[in-house]
């Protein structure tokens, strides 16, 4: 194992702070002083019922990128950190890749990771790509109800900052298997295919509600004059979307997502209206929600976002050749 400063203070802590009331973390992005800071003060320790704060790293990796989550989860994690498989813990019996699991399956997850209903969720992404896939895990522990989630803001800052990390074989007998209640799935947060097809029919029709999608993918895959990584499937975009690649909301350095008030430029520079609802869309639902995380840091009222879970891979898939559904730039 390898570390960059003692793991002391995560495993035994000042005597003081040993029963402390649990570190309260109250934004959706935090820092990693914040998160050292919690960690600091919720000493780890297998016996204690009180509410944790849990890292929990999302890695995950395009299918033609070569790297893998697990692999990367081994080389380098923060201390005590869990391990969620977006390849794992989805629908299995569908042909999409990430649709959501159903509430059964995804308290099983978490009971098996050893997570409780009233515990802190950190979730956190590759050093490598800063903010990719930990909002699409910090999505869906809120579309099921778990209130306590947050999104590091980020691992690659977290490394260069010189806070402690592990690596090797994570230690499993650590973690305690626990019972996750069975939770409702919030609806009100997912679009579905059906509604997304007959919203990009009636976009600009009398009468019709304005709704907003936008697609995170890269703009050549949005253009259509890009391949998608999945062979076999065409790119260009859903009818009236709004291409804001993911990487566009991001620190080109640091990788973090942008401040507050860069990401309202930039959302008003593609004349994405706040009042009006949107849905976030990606390849296979996943940086779609690093629009979404993007949106409620610039102010998004919460009830007008959705993210389309089946998204681009679903769409090509699904849409008829003769509905004129997928359109590229020189159409």
């Amino acid at each position: 194992m390898t570390e960059k400063r003692s793991l002391s203070q995560y495993t035994h802590g000042a005597a003081e702070n040993r029963h402390s009331s649990q570190y309260m973390l109250s934004s959706y992005l935090v820092t990693p002083a914040e998160l050292n800071s919690a960690l600091t003060k919720n000493c780890y320790s297998r016996l204690s019922t009180a509410p944790k704060v849990i890292p929990l790293c999302a890695s995950w990796f395009l299918p033609n990128d070569g790297r893998s989550g697990p692999e990367t989860f081994k080389s380098c994690r923060i201390p005590h950190a869990r391990f969620f498989d977006l390849d794992h813990v989805k629908d299995p019996k569908s042909p999409y890749p990430h649709m959501l699991p159903s509430a059964e399956d995804f308290a099983k997850a978490m009971g098996k990771l050893g997570i409780r209903r009233d515990d802190s969720v950190v979730v956190y992404d590759t050093k490598e790509l800063g903010l990719f896939s930990a909002p699409r895990v910090g999505w869906t522990l809120q579309v099921f109800g778990h209130s306590n989630v947050h999104i590091l803001n980020n691992f690659k800052l977290w490394c260069d900052e010189g806070y402690p990390t592990e690596s090797g074989e994570p230690d499993n007998a650590a973690v305690s298997e626990v019972e996750y209640p069975v939770p409702e799935l919030d609806r009100n947060k997912v679009a579905a295919f059906e509604e997304v097809k007959q919203i990009a029919i009636e976009q600009g029709r009398e009468g019709a509600e304005e709704v907003q999608i936008l697609d995170a993918r890269p703009e050549g895959r949005w253009k259509g004059i890009d391949p998608e990584p999945r062979k076999g499937l065409s790119s260009g975009h859903i009818p009236h979307s709004i291409s804001v690649p993911f990487s566009s909301l991001l620190d080109p350095e640091k990788k973090t997502l942008l401040p507050a008030e860069a990401l309202q430029s930039l959302f008003k520079s593609k004349g994405i209206d706040p009042s009006k609802p949107i849905i976030s869309s990606c390849g296979t639902g996943v940086t779609a929600a690093v629009i979404d995380a993007a949106l409620l840091e610039a102010g998004f009222p919460e009830q007008k976002r959705r993210l389309y879970d089946g998204s681009w891979t679903e769409w090509a898939q699904r849409v008829s050749p003769t509905d004129s559904l997928i359109r590229k730039v020189n159409q």
